[in-house]
Protein backbone atom coordinates (compact mmCIF):
# COMPACT_ATOMS: atom_id res chain seq x y z
CA UNK A 1 0.00 0.00 0.00
CA UNK A 2 1.66 3.87 -0.99
CA UNK A 3 1.59 6.40 1.53
CA UNK A 4 -0.99 8.18 -0.24
CA UNK A 5 -3.22 5.25 -0.28
CA UNK A 6 -2.54 4.97 3.73
CA UNK A 7 -3.54 8.77 3.80
CA UNK A 8 -7.06 8.08 1.97
CA UNK A 9 -7.52 5.19 4.30
CA UNK A 10 -6.78 6.81 7.53
CA UNK A 11 -9.01 9.92 6.15
CA UNK A 12 -11.85 7.49 5.29
CA UNK A 13 -11.59 5.69 8.71
CA UNK A 14 -11.72 9.13 10.39
CA UNK A 15 -14.86 10.07 8.47
CA UNK A 16 -16.64 6.88 9.58
CA UNK A 17 -15.38 7.99 13.20
CA UNK A 18 -17.12 11.07 13.15
CA UNK A 19 -19.66 10.15 11.48
CA UNK A 20 -19.26 13.13 8.77
CA UNK A 21 -21.39 12.13 5.52
CA UNK A 22 -18.99 11.91 2.52
CA UNK A 23 -18.57 9.66 -0.23
CA UNK A 24 -15.25 7.77 0.07
CA UNK A 25 -14.37 8.84 -4.02
CA UNK A 26 -14.76 12.48 -2.81
CA UNK A 27 -12.27 12.11 0.03
CA UNK A 28 -9.86 10.41 -2.33
CA UNK A 29 -10.15 12.82 -4.55
CA UNK A 30 -9.78 16.20 -2.92
CA UNK A 31 -6.55 14.23 -0.70
CA UNK A 32 -5.12 13.48 -4.15
CA UNK A 33 -5.57 17.22 -5.11
CA UNK A 34 -3.78 18.08 -1.78
CA UNK A 35 -0.66 16.92 -3.53
CA UNK A 36 2.81 16.42 -1.21
CA UNK A 37 1.24 18.62 1.61
CA UNK A 38 -0.61 15.35 3.68
CA UNK A 39 2.41 14.14 4.20
CA UNK A 40 3.83 17.41 6.14
CA UNK A 41 2.39 17.22 9.69
CA UNK A 42 1.77 21.21 10.04
CA UNK A 43 0.14 21.09 6.42
CA UNK A 44 -2.01 18.07 7.42
CA UNK A 45 -4.18 19.40 9.90
CA UNK A 46 -5.78 23.01 9.65
CA UNK A 47 -5.44 25.50 12.64
CA UNK A 48 -8.90 26.38 13.56
CA UNK A 49 -7.86 29.15 16.22
CA UNK A 50 -5.33 30.62 13.73
CA UNK A 51 -7.04 33.41 11.62
CA UNK A 52 -4.19 33.66 9.11
CA UNK A 53 -5.00 29.56 8.57
CA UNK A 54 -8.62 30.65 7.97
CA UNK A 55 -8.04 33.45 5.76
CA UNK A 56 -5.75 31.48 3.64
CA UNK A 57 -8.72 28.25 3.80
CA UNK A 58 -10.83 31.07 2.16
CA UNK A 59 -8.75 32.92 -0.16
CA UNK A 60 -6.78 29.52 -1.51
CA UNK A 61 -9.32 26.80 -1.62
CA UNK A 62 -12.64 28.44 -1.48
CA UNK A 63 -11.74 31.63 -3.59
CA UNK A 64 -9.51 30.36 -5.82
CA UNK A 65 -10.23 26.69 -6.06
CA UNK A 66 -13.89 26.39 -5.63
CA UNK A 67 -14.39 29.53 -7.45
CA UNK A 68 -16.67 31.06 -4.56
CA UNK A 69 -17.02 35.06 -4.16
CA UNK A 70 -15.77 36.13 -0.63
CA UNK A 71 -19.62 37.15 1.64
CA UNK A 72 -20.36 35.83 5.09
CA UNK A 73 -21.37 32.54 4.10
CA UNK A 74 -17.71 31.64 3.60
CA UNK A 75 -17.30 32.11 7.51
CA UNK A 76 -20.08 30.08 8.62
CA UNK A 77 -19.61 27.45 6.07
CA UNK A 78 -16.19 26.86 7.45
CA UNK A 79 -17.41 27.05 11.45
CA UNK A 80 -20.08 24.82 10.62
CA UNK A 81 -17.21 22.44 8.72
CA UNK A 82 -15.30 22.59 12.65
CA UNK A 83 -17.95 22.20 14.59
CA UNK A 84 -19.05 18.89 12.53
CA UNK A 85 -15.77 17.88 13.01
CA UNK A 86 -15.80 18.50 16.57
CA UNK A 87 -13.80 21.94 17.64
CA UNK A 88 -11.85 20.17 20.10
CA UNK A 89 -10.73 17.79 17.76
CA UNK A 90 -7.48 18.39 17.12
CA UNK A 91 -6.93 16.21 14.25
CA UNK A 92 -8.78 19.09 12.04
CA UNK A 93 -7.83 17.14 8.80
CA UNK A 94 -7.30 19.24 5.88
CA UNK A 95 -8.81 16.33 3.24
CA UNK A 96 -11.63 16.20 5.66
CA UNK A 97 -11.94 19.80 6.17
CA UNK A 98 -12.14 20.46 2.23
CA UNK A 99 -14.52 17.66 1.43
CA UNK A 100 -17.10 19.00 3.45
CA UNK A 101 -16.91 22.08 2.22
CA UNK A 102 -16.92 21.09 -1.26
CA UNK A 103 -20.14 18.93 -0.39
CA UNK A 104 -21.52 22.30 1.25
CA UNK A 105 -20.92 24.37 -1.77
CA UNK A 106 -21.88 21.81 -3.97
CA UNK A 107 -18.63 22.28 -5.62
CA UNK A 108 -18.44 18.06 -6.11
CA UNK A 109 -17.93 18.08 -10.16
CA UNK A 110 -14.55 19.83 -9.74
CA UNK A 111 -13.65 16.50 -7.73
CA UNK A 112 -15.10 14.10 -10.39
Amino acid sequence: MSKLDEKISAYIAEAKKLKLSLEDSLIESVTKGLGPSIYKADAETIASSDPEEIKRLKNNFLIKKLGLTYDAKLDAAIEEVFTQIGKSNRNKYRALVYALLVKKFKKESLYK
